[in-house]
C-alpha cells in the first residue's frame, strides 16, 4: 500500500481466503487504482472487492443510538430494583454498571481496539450480567436484614459480609462458567482461527464478565453498607459495636497466665504443688505416745461415787438401820 500512500494502512487477515484493509478517505481515481491493485494481488476480479465508506456520520449515529439504548437501559434497571428493594440499593446496582462500563471503555483505549458494533451489543449484554450477580447480592442482603440488631454487637456491615459470604461461590461459580465460552471464542476463534469479526465481540464480552463479576461484590455492596449506615438506626447499632469493650476470653486450663504486678512467669497449677515430706519414724516421747492413746474415762472427783461402768452388775447391800 505504500505507493498509494497508504503505509498507515490496517490490514486485517480474516480467515484463509480473505482479508481488510482500513485507510483513510480516498478520491474515486485513487480508490480505483487501489481496488485493481487489491484483485490482483489476491487473483480475483475488482468487482469482487467490496469497498465501504465509513464517515464521521455513521460514527456520530451509532455513539448516539449506544448512548440513547444505555440511558434508557439505566431508567428501566432504576425503576425495577427501586420497586422491588429500595432505591439506595438500585443506585449502588447503576454505580457498579458505570464502573464496568468505565473499566472496559479504558481497557479498548489502551489496547486501540475498534469499537464496532458488535462491541455496543457486548456491552449492553454485560451490562445485564452485572446487574444479575448484583440482584443476587441484594436479595439476600434483604432477606438477612430483620436479624440486624439480634446479636449483641451486630451491625448492618456485618451482616451485609455474611450475605456475600452466602452467595460468594454462587457467583463465583456462574461467573466461572459464563467466561469458559466466551474464552473460547476469544481465543479459539478469533486468535487461532482468525475471525477478527469475533474478536470486538468477545473481547468486550470477556472484560465485561471479568469487571462484573468484581463489581458486584467489591462496589455495589460496599457502596450499599456505607450508605445504609449512614441511617440513624444502624448507625445507633454501630456506634454501641464500637463502644462495647472486648470481654477477654477465660484461659484455657494449665495455660501459663501472668502473674501480679511484682512478678512474672506461670503461676503453679494444683499438680505441680510440693507435696509434704513423709514423717521419717524415731523414738516417741511419752506426750506423743499419749496423745496417741485414746483418751480413758475420767478422773474420779473426790467425795464422789466411782463411775459405773455400763454393763456391769453391782452386789446388792443393804442399807444400815437409821
Amino acid at each position: 500500500m505504500r505507493p498509494f500512500g497508504l503505509a498507515d494502512a490496517k490490514v486485517t487477515i480474516l480467515g484463509s481466503d480473505s482479508f481488510r484493509v482500513q485507510a483513510d478517505e480516498l478520491e474515486a481515481e485513487e480508490r480505483d487504482r487501489v481496488t485493481e491493485a487489491l484483485a490482483e494481488y489476491a487473483g480475483v476480479d475488482a468487482t469482487e472487492v467490496s469497498v465501504t465508506d465509513v464517515g464521521p456520520t455513521w460514527g456520530e449515529q451509532v455513539s448516539r443510538k449506544a448512548l440513547r439504548a444505555l440511558v434508557i437501559f439505566f431508567l428501566v434497571i432504576a425503576g425495577y430494583l427501586t420497586l422491588r428493594f429500595e432505591w439506595k440499593m438500585a443506585l449502588a446496582a447503576l454505580l457498579a454498571v458505570l464502573h464496568d462500563i468505565v473499566i472496559t471503555g479504558g481497557v479498548y483505549a489502551v489496547t486501540g481496539f475498534e469499537v464496532a458494533p458488535a462491541t455496543v451489543i457486548a456491552l449492553l449484554t454485560i451490562l445485564g450480567f452485572s446487574l444479575y450477580d448484583t440482584v443476587v447480592v441484594f436479595d439476600k442482603v434483604r432477606e438477612n436484614e430483620p436479624s440486624v440488631g439480634l446479636v449483641r454487637g451486630d451491625t448492618y456491615a456485618d451482616m451485609v459480609n455474611r450475605s456475600m459470604n452466602q452467595v460468594l461461590m454462587r457467583s463465583l461459580n456462574t461467573s466461572f462458567v459464563a467466561l469458559l465460552p466466551v474464552a473460547s471464542l476469544l481465543v479459539v476463534g478469533s486468535w487461532i482461527m482468525g475471525a477478527a469479526s469475533l474478536r470486538d465481540f468477545a473481547l468486550a464480552l470477556f472484560i465485561g464478565l471479568l469487571v462484573g463479576t468484581y463489581s458486584s461484590i467489591f462496589v455495589a455492596t460496599p457502596i450499599l453498607a456505607w450508605w445504609k449506615e449512614r441511617e440513624p438506626r444502624y448507625r445507633s447499632l454501630r456506634e454501641r459495636a464500637a463502644a462495647r469493650e472486648p470481654v477477654p476470653a477465660p484461659a484455657p486450663v494449665g495455660a501459663p497466665q501472668e502473674a501480679g504486678p511484682g512478678g512474672g512467669g506461670e503461676l503453679p497449677s494444683l499438680h505441680r504443688l510440693p507435696r509434704p515430706a513423709p514423717a521419717r519414724p524415731g523414738p516417741a516421747s511419752p506426750a506423743a505416745a499419749s496423745a496417741d492413746e485414746p483418751p480413758g474415762p475420767p478422773a474420779p472427783r473426790q467425795g464422789s461415787e466411782p463411775p459405773r461402768r455400763a454393763g456391769t452388775l453391782e452386789p446388792w447391800q443393804p442399807t444400815p438401820p437409821g
